[in-house]
């Protein structure tokens, strides 16, 4: 378990997979973002009790706040030791936790984990341009742009240009 000023990060266990099931069927929590088709509760829980074991190279938690309510995921995946670079995901599940510092907090405590403790010298991220929000809490701890991708994404018969980011070690702010 790793604890910020707001949020601890700590496994996903099979108990979670109810959360995930209702955030991975929630349309507004999932608009951002490439989801396939929302699986069973069933298939779910499932998925979380097959799932491989959180490794260096492929590292998922759930952001609970501080009273223990998970609220989130976030993950480091890809890292590599011979690069020290790892690409970053997050999501807020529980829609009466946006805008309250939640998202930055975890951002911060992943990437400190990241650069701490993997030894990593870089995290990238991916952003849809238009996910202003989420721009906003990347930028806050540190990430700056890298590029763009014209027209990547596609959501409501409309394409969005897709933003490149990246954090290295000693910028996290």
């Amino acid at each position: 378990m790793v604890i910020g000023e707001r949020v601890r990060l700590r496994a996903i266990e099979p108990s979670d997979g109810e959360a995930l099931w209702r955030w991975h069927g929630d349309p507004e929590v999932m608009r951002w973002m490439n989801a396939p088709y929302p699986p069973s509760l069933a298939r779910t829980v499932k998925q979380i009790e097959e799932r491989a074991p959180d490794t260096y190279g492929d590292l998922q938690l759930m952001i609970d706040t501080l009273n223990g309510r998970a609220i989130g995921i976030v993950a480091l995946r890809e890292a590599e030791p011979e690069t020290g670079d790892a690409t970053l995901d997050i999501y807020l599940g529980e829609k009466d936790t946006w805008g309250q510092g939640y998202a930055t907090d975890a951002m911060r405590v992943i990437c400190r984990y990241g650069f701490d403790t993997m030894r990593l010298h870089r995290i990238s991220l991916t952003v849809v341009a238009d996910n202003t929000s989420a721009r906003r809490v990347y930028e806050k701890v540190g990430f700056v742009e890298e590029g763009r991708r014209r027209e990547a994404f596609r959501r409501d018969g409309k394409w969005h240009d897709k933003i490149m980011m990246g954090l290295l070690e000693g910028e996290l702010r």
